[in-house]
């Protein structure tokens, strides 16, 4: 690389620099921090555990973002202080490609991560996956969607928590609930709501014909147990059954799972991982507020969105993502085009592609 072309490449990182740190206010937020980290030192923080837990949790997320930003910023002042070197000593310059390199992975994280600024963006998430029609085969492509979930939680360093699995008849789920706990998880696996379209080889049809198979996923903010959401006790229909776990092992031997049903809404929760059924009752409650909290969100959502012209509903017609393993090998995000080659890479829960395209475009959208 020569003098010319080092500070052509200068000039395109200052304004990718200048794109990226435009999207946070840095003073606002060491402003943020600084306020939550007086009130930690007042003698009765603690007095209150579960209001201080709250102010913890909103200050670790505001000083892990900080820490972020100031490394961003760090390594681009080593960048330029690298590009003013390689002008007498070339030998730095393989030092300054791998310094470049990792700037620009940093920003494209970093711009992401500063979209997520909504009012349940730093929450935990809670997963449903519920298989189309077509038995078998749709309830086969539920399950391989929910290990693509739960890799992708492990690639991101989220804690799992079972929350509820129902067995398919022959293989594969009818249905499954579960939580991805850690910084942001909602943020970025909202992205994924809507429904999924799998094209295959069907491994269950024995002439081995094509097969299309859906799925719906469903991804809500896990919220705190002081929710403001009025349920009224004669609107819920509340069933006991016994606990079975993933690939049909019993869970629990006595009637601890706990099904509640909102009639209003026709809104259902399902938790068996506790053995107790008054905790799996108290979770199921926690998770009903959630969605009914989501419903009202959406209402208000939708009387906006009915005065818009590219509204898309999200029904087995109109799937967000597909996955095609026959007669070619691809997986392409229909609202944003962002497409992959690799779907064993994909659905071994490399899917931070398309979350981040999808966030991109609904942020300018």
């Amino acid at each position: 690389m020569q003098i010319h072309e080092i500070k052509q490449e200068l000039n395109g990182l200052r304004k990718l620099y200048s794109e990226t740190m435009s999207m946070t206010n840095k003073e606002e937020l060491d402003k943020q921090i600084k306020e939550l980290d007086q009130i930690t030192y007042d003698q009765a923080f603690w007095d209150d555990q579960e209001s201080a837990q709250k102010v913890i949790k909103r200050l670790k997320g505001l000083k892990g973002k900080q820490d972020k930003i100031n490394a961003f910023m760090v390594l681009f002042e080593e960048i330029e202080m690298i590009a003013d070197f390689i002008q007498t000593d070339e030998t730095m310059l393989e030092e300054l490609n791998e310094q470049v390199e990792k700037f620009i992975m940093m920003s494209e994280n970093l711009s992401v991560e500063l979209l997520l600024t909504g009012d349940f963006d730093e929450s935990n998430a809670i997963l449903e996956i519920h298989p189309g029609a077509g038995g078998t085969e749709s309830q086969d492509w539920a399950n391989m969607l929910f290990r693509m979930y739960s890799r992708f939680g492990e690639n991101q360093g989220y804690e799992f928590e079972l929350l509820d699995y129902q067995n398919g008849d022959e293989a594969g789920l009818k249905s499954v609930t579960f939580a991805l706990k850690g910084d942001n998880a909602y943020g970025y696996l909202k992205a994924e709501s809507g429904v999924h379209r799998l094209v295959r080889i069907s491994p269950f049809d024995s002439g081995g014909r094509r097969h299309t198979s859906f799925a719906s996923v469903n991804v809500i903010p896990e919220m705190s147990q002081d929710i403001d959401i009025d349920v009224n006790e004669k609107d819920l229909k509340i069933d006991t059954y016994r606990s079975s776990g993933a690939g049909g092992q019993s869970v629990n031997t006595t009637d601890s799972a706990v099904r509640i049903t909102h009639l209003p809404t026709k809104t259902v929760v399902c938790v068996q991982n506790e053995r107790s059924q008054i905790k799996n009752r108290d979770k199921a409650m926690q998770i009903l507020k959630s969605k009914l909290y989501q419903l009202e969100l959406q209402k208000k959502q939708e009387e906006i969105s009915s005065f818009r012209s590219n509204s898309v509903s999200n029904s087995f017609g109109s799937q967000i993502r597909s996955y095609v393993m026959h007669p070619y090998a691809m997986v392409k995000d229909h609202r944003t085009n962002v497409e992959s080659g690799n779907v064993q890479k994909v659905m071994d829960g490399d899917i931070m592609m398309f979350i981040t395209g999808y966030l991109k475009e609904h942020n300018h959208a």
